[in-house]
């Protein structure tokens, strides 16, 4: 360790003054486990089934809406919306605790943007064998995007 740090200090020596000098790469820890993209079509208010295993995380199928009061306890609400979302169900058939983040980006058919939410697990883990559905919230941007034809998603898990 001491002769690194001396490294530096020698290097830094001989930088001329006025010289950028460059930061230190990012640990390999800060390094995600796993990463997946894929751009697929896009369907409004329809499961729309997926295959997709990221070292155990199976991510079984996504699902654009609006959230709406149905019937219930809080009739007098029904029909109101609260928000629009994209619904991400994954179950972990690994043997260790997943951590995931999703992004997603609608397109028009001209490959606009119109659209786009992210979320993942905030607090805890998916714990092998667990399924668990995310809500993925789009806000501000967001008028369009029924109309939207494909739609691009990132799943990343983090250690």
């Amino acid at each position: 360790m001491q002769m690194v740090l001396f490294a530096a200090v020698l290097a830094l020596a001989q930088v001329p003054s006025g010289a950028p000098v460059l930061a230190p790469a990012a640990p390999l820890a800060a390094v995600p486990l796993s990463f997946h993209s894929e751009s697929l079509g896009f369907v409004w208010d329809r499961t729309i089934p997926l295959a997709i295993n990221l070292d155990g995380l199976k991510v079984t199928s996504i699902f654009f809406n609006k959230r709406k009061v149905e019937k219930g306890f809080f009739s007098f609400l029904k029909d109101a919306e609260f928000g629009t979302r994209a619904q991400v169900e994954v179950t972990n058939t690994s043997k260790s605790p997943r951590i995931p983040g999703f992004a997603v980006a609608i397109l028009d058919k001209d490959g606009r943007l119109i659209g786009v939410a992210s979320g993942g697990t905030k607090l805890g883990t998916i714990k092998p064998g667990e399924t668990e559905t995310f809500d993925l919230n789009f806000s501000q941007v967001k008028e369009r995007l029924a109309s939207g034809d494909q739609f691009l998603l990132a799943i990343e898990l983090r250690n």
